[in-house]
């Protein structure tokens, strides 16, 4: 048995030596939080926190439809195997399972919404037969699921911690979890029985992967290592020192020749399994990398991050790495004054034209004397949709003094608070500016 250190620490290594980049995919108004690839290669799922999925044709680097339905951030996304499916989990508890092949459909709406969990759904995983899912959630529990019908088959419950990670074996009767605890733990499901726990990590586990033949597993974790695990024994064979920062994203090509992890940092690194060499490192985001994936032809890599871009990078290359997009400014509605500034923050969520259109929330164009839930083609909760409420100085004040769970229960908002009195004031006297129908 080999034990292997392997001392490739991200933020070292030099940039030239990253691959060419060969799109941004852009379409996405927040971080890109999952990504999954069809079984054919030709098309790929992202998931955001925008509340939304889009389905990209991977050739041509277009968007094919949005899949819109969920009431929050969406945080994990697997195909099923018949590529015609995916299954996707979120921030609002649920799960939902879309079809794909609706000819001229721009917008999607969830075939299937499979309620349960009691908190926001962290994992994801499909069954290899593609009959079952298994869903990890904040509720401390994973809930397996018939994919055809919707219902709950089963549960494992009583976890000592949420778990974030989930992985089916090959047979789909076994299932690994990894923990927010730092616990990695492979059950068996018809029993709903630990079999064994694999000892290392020394913080919470945010990735797990196998390769084809079930016997080795990979994780990731906060403490910056991707350890590799015999996992018939449950022995530790080799670490990865990836990174001294946490480890988001973690995947595995589909010849098991190649392993891609993403950090905090930024930065994506892919190593050869077989030898652990480092092959190199991408500067893939200006934010924390949440999601990577392998295409079809195992080289090139496709990166999801908080800068709400998935991009795709091709084999080969060498040069300097890519300029990555700029954050988006907004002081051409106001310059930089402090309400300017307070915005900054909500412009992952909201524009402020009506030629930019909508993102994770509706556009902000005409905001003051427009009532609440109104704008055409931003999909509302039902809460928003029925309210009579005006956005006014007062209105928008009260909002954010009050936070938007105690304001408009039940809206999609996210929980925000700005306690400070003169920060509203500065923040609603930015928005009276820059959005002022007719500018």
């Amino acid at each position: 048995m080999r034990k292997a250190l392997i001392r490739a620490i991200l933020w070292v290594f030099p940039c030239a030596a990253g691959p060419a980049l060969s799109a941004d995919l852009v379409g996405h108004g927040g971080a890109v939080t999952a990504l999954a690839v069809s079984p054919d290669g030709r098309r790929a799922v992202s998931a955001s926190f925008d509340y939304s999925l889009i389905l990209w044709d991977l050739e041509s680097e277009t968007e094919i439809a949005r899949l819109m339905g969920h009431d929050a951030g969406v945080t994990a996304v697997a195909f099923l195997p018949d590529g015609r499916r995916v299954i996707s989990g979120s921030d609002d508890g649920t799960l939902a399972v879309w079809q794909l092949d609706r000819p001229g459909s721009e917008t999607i709406a969830p075939t299937l919404r499979l309620r349960g969990h009691h908190g926001r759904v962290s994992a994801l995983a499909v069954s290899p037969d593609g009959a079952t899912a298994a869903s990890a959630a904040w509720d401390r529990t994973v809930r397996f699921w018939d994919t055809a019908t919707g219902r709950q088959q089963g549960m494992l419950s009583g976890l000592a911690e949420s778990v974030n990670a989930l992985v089916f074996t090959p047979d789909g009767q076994s299932l690994v979890t990894g923990g927010r605890d730092g616990s990695l733990i492979l059950w068996r499901i018809a029993e709903s029985e630990p079999v064994r726990e694999f000892v290392g990590h020394d913080f919470g586990v945010n990735a797990v992967a196998l390769t084809r033949d079930g016997r080795r597993l990979l994780s990731a974790s906060i403490d910056g290592s991707v350890r590799i695990w015999d996992l018939p024994s449950g022995a530790e064979t080799d670490v990865i020192q990836a990174s001294q920062q946490p480890i988001l994203a973690l995947a595995l090509s589909s010849d098991d020749r190649f392993v891609a992890a993403g950090g905090v940092d930024g930065r994506v690194g892919i190593w050869t399994l077989g030898d652990l060499k480092l092959v190199r490192v991408m500067e893939a985001a200006t934010g924390p990398i949440w999601a990577v994936a392998f295409a079809e032809d195992n080289h090139t890599v496709l990166s999801g991050g908080a800068d709400a871009l998935v991009r795709q990078w091709a084999p080969g290359g060498g040069g300097p790495g890519p300029q990555l997009a700029a954050t988006p400014s907004v002081s051409p509605h106001g310059g930089d004054d402090r309400g300017a500034a307070l915005f900054r923050k909500c412009s992952a969520c909201h524009t402020l034209t009506e030629d930019d259109g909508n993102r994770a929330g509706p556009t902000l164009h005409g905001l003051f004397g427009r009532r609440a839930g109104t704008v055409p083609g931003y999909p509302y909760s039902e809460t928003l949709r029925e309210s009579r409420l005006v956005w006014t100085e007062s209105t928008v004040d009260e909002l954010f003094r009050r936070g938007p769970d105690e304001y408009v229960p039940g809206s999609k908002m996210p929980l925000q608070r700005m306690p400070s009195a003169r920060d509203r004031a500065d923040l609603i006297e930015f928005l009276k500016r820059a959005t002022k129908a007719g500018q």
